[in-house]
């Protein structure tokens, strides 16, 4: 294939994710879950001129004394940022911020179509590689919101990629660029950082392609990258990086990334016992299992992924692709498995995708050359059947999950707007999701904390909140509440919503003498 026309082939699998990406944009028309309403909601802040600053908390980790405080003090700021020019250009308002993302996914899908024409060497495969990113099953309803699915795809991809090309070619300059992805990476999930573990340890790796000067620039071009997030770390939080999310490797349940006080500690994480600690990390394995089974690969190709990884196993362009996929798939297990199993390994996973969708290909092909001399089948022909059997099966499961996922991220708004117009205007709210909150009613808020409801009167005079709203995924301390058993006095039951149903939603009142008013 000419350059011309292999130009030509990246322009229409770009095309391809934009017009795909344009009609997930249009059927998601709100942030929909706590992520990507914070991501947004920081971006739009910033641009409106008040910084990179949060009206509400999410987890009282890094929590600051007051409301507004300094925003990004766990998860990373790439995605505001994006988002925030996004709506630079088009207006604070969320169809804009979902503008770059959708360029985010083209340009994966194009990556996607790289990564079959490297790995398998033909036309066939980089189509092949390039549809099975763009339809992507599980992810695709998640491609164009505010979320960093597409971003740390992207980035993710090219820094494996450009390690890849440093490891075959020797070229420090290859390394420089995945150190600057790297930190791209970095900035956008803080699971990203082992991107950059992983350049040194490519560039170090004893054998041909080993680049000790690699290791040197690559840190470097990621250290440049990353030092304006150090300064503003230092000014806001005192330390180049927040180091409360390092203690979410204590976990002894999702709930406590909520816990008041914030963190756990490793002395409590032991006291739990070595028989919850293995069952934990059980459960992370298998359902991490899963998503590299359903998520990652597609549902059906992961035997096949398995099979292209070992028959490419020593082409030096994989030795980080594999030395990432393992180091992320064990520590979403066995470190960081609440938050692994919670979403954690779903999204990060995504840089995986390319290099997944053009070893399945591989796998396949080999698979059926094998099946082919046993059974007397064409080899060819069975190509063109399984392979399009393969495009199909995909492009139904990305429908079929855009259909269903789609209007879940699109329901909650009524409720949201009918629980601001009930509450005062300078209502403070307790509640499960204060970033949906203060999306769709303007109103700053708290975390429903993991903590005894008697905590309540003490964040109550902390942040000035006035009100509580229970719903079904409060945490547990607040059960008796919620079913009526418990009674406390500074709190006043205003109103039920949906009483009796799944979706029943209790409103309190905060008594003013209990929250220092008078």
């Amino acid at each position: 294939m000419s350059r011309r026309a292999a130009w030509r082939s990246y322009l229409v699998l770009a095309a391809l994710g934009l017009l795909l990406g344009v009609i997930v944009a249009v059927l998601v028309e709100q942030p929909g879950y706590t992520d990507a309403y914070y991501y947004f909601n920081a971006g739009q802040r910033l641009v409106q001129g008040d910084g990179l600053t949060d009206p509400y908390l999410w987890t009282y980790i890094n929590a600051p004394d007051a409301l507004p405080g300094s925003s990004h003090t766990y998860w990373m700021p790439l995605a505001s940022l994006v988002a925030a020019a996004g709506m630079a250009v088009g207006g604070a308002h969320f169809g804009a911020a979902q503008v770059p993302f959708v360029f985010c996914f083209a340009a994966l899908v194009a990556v996607g179509g790289w990564a079959g024409a490297a790995f398998g060497m033909s036309r066939r495969h980089f189509w092949m590689a390039g549809l099975l990113v763009l339809f992507a099953g599980f992810f695709t309803p998640f491609w164009a919101t505010t979320d960093t699915f597409a971003l740390f795809g992207l980035a993710g991809a090219l820094a494996l990629a450009s390690l890849g090309q440093g490891r075959q070619t020797g070229d420090w300059r290859w390394y420089a660029l995945a150190g600057a992805l790297s930190a791209l990476g970095h900035l956008a999930r803080a699971d990203g950082l082992l991107l950059a573990l992983v350049l040194i340890v490519v560039a170090l790796w004893p054998g041909r392609g080993q680049c000790p000067r690699g290791a040197v620039v690559g840190v470097i071009a990621y250290l440049l990258v990353m030092l304006p997030w150090f300064v503003r770390n230092l000014d806001a939080i005192g330390t180049p990086l927040p180091t409360g999310g390092l203690q979410t490797a204590w976990l002894r349940g999702y709930d406590e990334l909520v816990n008041y006080p914030p963190g756990t500690t490793l002395g409590e994480f032991l006291d739990w016992g070595w028989d919850n600690i293995l069952r934990s990390r059980w459960e992370a394995f298998v359902a991490n299992l899963s998503t590299f089974i359903a998520v990652e690969t597609w549902i059906v190709l992961g035997p096949f992924v398995l099979l292209g990884l070992w028959q490419r196993r020593r082409d030096p362009r994989l030795l980080g692709v594999i030395l990432y996929a393992v180091g992320l798939h064990a520590a979403m297990t066995l470190v960081f498995a609440y938050p692994g199993l919670r979403g954690g390994l779903f999204h990060s996973s995504s840089a995986l995708l390319p290099f997944w969708a053009a070893l399945g290909v591989i796998g396949l092909d080999s698979a059926l050359d094998w099946a082919a001399a046993r059974r007397g089948w064409r080899a060819p022909e069975a190509r063109i059947v399984f392979g399009g059997a393969l495009l199909v099966l995909a492009a139904l499961l990305s429908g079929g999950m855009l259909l269903a996922r789609g209007p879940e991220l699109n329901d909650n708004a009524v409720f949201y707007r009918t629980l601001g117009a009930d509450l005062p205007a300078d209502a403070v709210v307790m509640i499960n999701d204060p970033p949906g909150l203060y999306y769709h009613a303007g109103r700053g808020g708290v975390v429903v904390p993991n903590a005894a409801p008697d905590v309540i009167p003490e964040i109550a005079r902390r942040y000035g909140v006035t009100h509580l709203l229970l719903d079904a995924n409060r945490t547990a301390p607040f059960d008796g509440l919620y079913a009526g058993t418990e009674t406390y006095p500074f709190l006043s039951l205003v109103q039920v919503y949906a009483a009796g149903t799944d979706s029943e939603r209790q409103l309190y009142r905060i008594e003013r003498a209990q929250n220092g008013g008078s």
